[in-house]
């Protein structure tokens, strides 16, 4: 189950798409949508990160980040990006310690869980009934 709104999001440190250190606290007084994924480059993933991607300028307006998050390394990730022409940043769980840390934990893959944190690092919103095809656009709807 999900972490609750509310809940402080827990804290992590990690690498990205480039292989650089990012750290929830990097994006303190934003805020930011930390949507965690199973697998780069397969069906649903990719329709998730293209709805993202063609929504993109809708979330840079209202000054939001976006993270996606899944076990895949580095290379994976920057191949997936590269492919797609994703616009945002892509962070590393390779030892799946963030998804435990957000009970998202799948065994061996992130399950497909939202988080939207406020600037104060606090859980604003959950989604964890995903529409690959809507949910950039729907969690623009939620934080309106």
């Amino acid at each position: 189950m999900a972490l609750a709104v509310g809940t402080v999001a827990p804290a992590f440190t990690t690498t990205d798409d480039l292989g650089k250190t990012v750290s929830l606290s990097d994006f303190k007084g934003k805020v930011v949508v930390l949507y965690f994924y199973p697998k780069d480059d397969t069906p649903g993933c990719t329709k998730q990160a293209q709805s993202f991607r063609d929504n993109y300028a809708e979330y840079q307006g209202k000054d939001m980040v976006v993270l996606g998050i899944s076990m895949d390394d580095e290379a994976s990730h920057q191949q997936f990006k590269e492919k797609y022409g994703l616009p945002f940043t892509l962070l590393t769980d390779k030892d799946g310690s963030i998804s435990k840390a957000y009970d998202v934990d799948g065994g061996g893959y992130a399950k497909r869980v939202t988080y939207i944190i406020d600037g104060e690092g606090n859980i604003s919103h959950v989604d964890d009934s995903v529409n690959t095809a809507t949910h950039a656009q729907d969690i623009l709807g939620t934080v309106g």
